[in-house]
């Protein structure tokens, strides 16, 4: 599973101006809703219930909020850059100021453990969140997220 196939450079929100996490999850389900064509309410409630089960901030300053939807036939990312981090509850107390947004059918059981591991492996990189955090443009960051063009198998 390639990155270019998780995400668009329509799916890149370089500099998102938010103040909580709310707020976050709020701009990045609009900008989920015109990529994939389910009402962003729908994807608000998905993924708001998922982080009530356990918030999904990965450490680092990374969280990767996700959720499944039956009427959905293919995985999407959404990836915003805050300008600023906000508290995420993540288990390190970190602020959170990149977020990687997995939308999944409700079929897609491997294929959606696969395309998570492969974010949090991307996100996980040190010197890939270094670039990340200091490239200010779609372009830049949609060409740093899919630069690795071998496909990743779990």
């Amino acid at each position: 599973m390639r990155m270019s196939d998780l995400i668009s450079a329509a799916s890149i929100l370089p500099a998102l101006k938010a103040s909580s996490k709310k707020q976050v999850l709020q701009e990045m389900c609009a900008t989920a809703a015109l990529n994939c064509g389910l009402p962003e309410r729908e994807i608000l409630y998905t993924i708001t219930q998922r982080e009530r089960v356990g918030s999904t901030g990965a450490g680092n300053g990374v969280a990767i909020p996700h959720g499944k939807f039956a009427k959905l036939n293919r995985i999407v990312g959404v990836f915003a850059r805050l300008e600023k981090p906000v508290d995420y509850d993540s288990p390190d107390g970190a602020p959170v100021d990149l977020v990687f947004m997995l939308l999944a059918p409700e079929g897609a059981g491997a294929d959606h453990l696969k395309a998570l591991s492969r974010v949090a492996r991307l996100l996980r990189d040190p010197d890939v969140t270094a670039k990340l955090r200091a490239t200010k443009d779609t372009d830049g960051l949609y060409v740093l997220m899919t630069q690795d063009a071998k496909p990743f198998a779990a």
